[in-house]
């Protein structure tokens, strides 16, 4: 079974590469947006499933409902609702006010759409690269970066566009949302990239299927079970949160602030293609945190022989591809738990945790990557001296980091506290006294 397999993804493999470049192209296009489209009807519905659940209600249960002969109902847990939510705004009523710019107002909904399809361009979907990805770049890491970061276009956009200042603001919280949290992303995808000698994120999934750490030992080697993988792993899933604008971080559309924020002004289509493409980049997020620090298409963070049947069977095309879906719907369903968990942060937390917490963390932590390959380069058989002298380091600038915060705030909480006083509930009334003489007379 394991040879009829290798033959056939050989012969796929010789198929694609006997056509044209622009069919390649295509191929590769398709392989990677159709699923992407066909599964976010399938995200908004578990969203709101799982809503429900965390929140003790129902939840959508109405469309999808089979009535039997005998009268006997069976819900299929409203798994048409989204097709329902989609056939509404196509046939709702497209407004567009009187003082919008035409061209920025119809423009921005597609530049918010084409980042979320473009980002996951270089990310790997199965061990045949032959099929997937895309483009094998060499600045796979860098094409991330810079295309993540053209997604607040749409957005400023949007409100740029819609003569609104609600929106106007939304899109501006937006912009400085984006460079508060790109610096801290940026420098934790660049302890990996440190770490694993390349830009590409094919070769940091070839990386992480090696021993850990170095060793012979059966456990793969994810970035995320390395300490300074864990730790450029949590800073970067906070700030792929804040970057497409999810609870906590939804400042830019806080309903209680900004009616809608930057959207407010959009309906029917033009509002369903900025919903499509939210839920585009958070699936295509989820996948590239899956792929540079949780074995990308590998489905075990085990090693097995490549050439084994088991080997084949978990490096099939098809088992990888499944198995990057599965980690992106976890990543979805992270999204969503902390939709329903926590509230949303004041614009000055927002900026707190960006620059005072998150940037330090992820530039201490590119220092101490740095280290850690200069000390193993020089004492290649000194291993736990290596290891020593990092966890010193480590001690060390987070101690510095947390005396030089204590003594620019004077030992204060960064949060600034505010406090507004909207009744005097306990009002001082001046008591005149009158002298009884006086008031008999």
């Amino acid at each position: 079974m394991g040879g009829e397999m290798a033959d056939m993804i050989q012969h796929l493999s010789d198929w694609f590469i006997g056509l044209h470049p622009i069919l390649q192209a295509l191929i590769r296009v398709l392989l990677y947006v159709l699923p992407i489209l066909m599964l976010v009807p399938g995200f908004i519905w578990w969203e709101r499933r799982l809503l429900s659940w965390m929140q003790d209600r129902i939840g959508p249960n109405r469309v999808a409902t089979l009535t039997l002969k005998s009268g006997k109902k069976i819900s299929f847990f409203g798994l048409l609702q989204p097709i329902a939510d989609g056939v509404k705004l196509f046939f709702k009523e497209d407004i567009t006010p009187s003082n919008v710019d035409r061209v920025i107002y119809f423009v921005a909904p597609a530049v918010a759409l084409f980042p979320a399809f473009a980002l996951g361009g270089t990310m790997p979907w199965s061990a045949d690269i032959f099929l997937t990805p895309i483009s094998d770049a060499n600045i796979g890491i860098l094409f991330v970066l810079a295309v993540s970061s053209l997604g607040v276009y749409g957005v400023v956009l949007a409100g740029y566009g819609s003569d609104n200042k609600y929106s106007l603001m939304g899109g501006l919280r937006a912009s400085a949302q984006l460079i508060s949290y790109e610096l801290a992303m940026g420098m934790s995808l660049a302890c990996v990239a440190l770490w694993t000698g390349s830009l590409k994120l094919t070769e940091m999934v070839r990386t992480q299927e090696q021993g850990l750490w170095g060793t012979n030992l059966p456990i793969a080697n994810w970035n995320i079970f390395t300490p300074f993988g864990f730790v450029a792993g949590i800073v970067f899933l906070i700030c792929m949160v804040a970057e497409t604008n999810r609870a906590p971080f939804d400042l830019p559309e806080a309903e209680n602030e900004l009616i809608a924020g930057y959207h407010t002004e959009y309906s029917s289509m033009k509002f369903a293609v900025f919903f499509m493409g939210e839920y585009a980049a958070m699936f295509v997020f989820s996948g590239i945190f899956a792929t540079v620090f949780l074995g990308g298409y590998d489905p075990l963070p085990f090693r097995f022989d490549p050439g084994s049947t088991l080997g084949q069977l978990l490096h099939h095309p098809l088992i990888g591809a499944i198995t990057l879906i599965a980690k992106c719907t976890i990543g979805l369903t992270f999204y969503i738990w902390l939709r329903a968990t926590l509230p949303r942060l004041r614009y000055d937390q927002l900026m707190s945790l960006g620059w005072k917490s998150l940037l330090p963390l992820a530039v201490a932590n590119f220092v101490l990557v740095g280290f850690w390959i200069l000390l193993t380069t020089l004492y290649p058989n000194s291993i736990a001296v290596s290891a020593g002298a990092i966890v010193a380091a480590g001690i060390v600038l987070f101690g510095l980091y947390r005396a030089a915060s204590v003594l620019l705030t004077h030992g204060e909480d960064r949060l600034e506290k505010r406090e507004i006083t909207m009744t005097d509930s306990s009002p001082k009334r001046e008591i005149e006294l009158v002298d009884p003489a006086k008031a008999a007379v």
